[in-house]
């Protein structure tokens, strides 16, 4: 999938928050950090980058000057739509080969792994919490 992305210029972050964008249009660094897991501040740097090739625009929030909501350009837009037709192709040639009761399995495996993992992260931070 990353070398389809990279034959059109995007990394699989890049495209993520740009088919993102293409399906909501005005989400902030927060809701986009939260939608991909990772920090605003790490989405910072690739608003940044993504603004600098013209893709996004930062527009600022009527009720808050501070944050900023995202939209695709026109150029964005094409790149977005690229992006998911790229993805679209190779879910077709990986995925969509498996019959429909193997990927159950494997999208109830996934759900259990998800939610070991987030248990995992919830008894981690309960080890952390000082005693009263």
């Amino acid at each position: 999938m990353s070398d389809r992305l990279r034959a059109i210029g995007l990394s699989t972050a890049q495209a993520h928050v740009l088919t993102m964008l293409a399906d909501r249009e005005g989400l902030t660094q927060k809701e986009i950090g939260a939608r991909l897991y990772v920090t605003k501040g790490n989405v910072s740097g690739l608003v940044d980058r993504l603004e600098g090739a013209g893709l996004v625009e930062r527009r600022t929030l009527a009720g808050d000057k501070r944050a900023h909501a995202l939209h695709l350009t026109p150029a964005g837009q094409e790149l977005a739509a690229l992006a998911r037709a790229a993805e679209q192709s190779f879910v077709r040639e990986t995925l969509g080969l498996l019959p429909p009761e193997r990927l159950r399995e494997i999208d109830a495996t996934l759900l259990e792994l998800r939610d070991r993992i987030r248990k995992a992260g919830r008894l981690r931070r309960l080890d952390r919490t000082p005693a009263p």
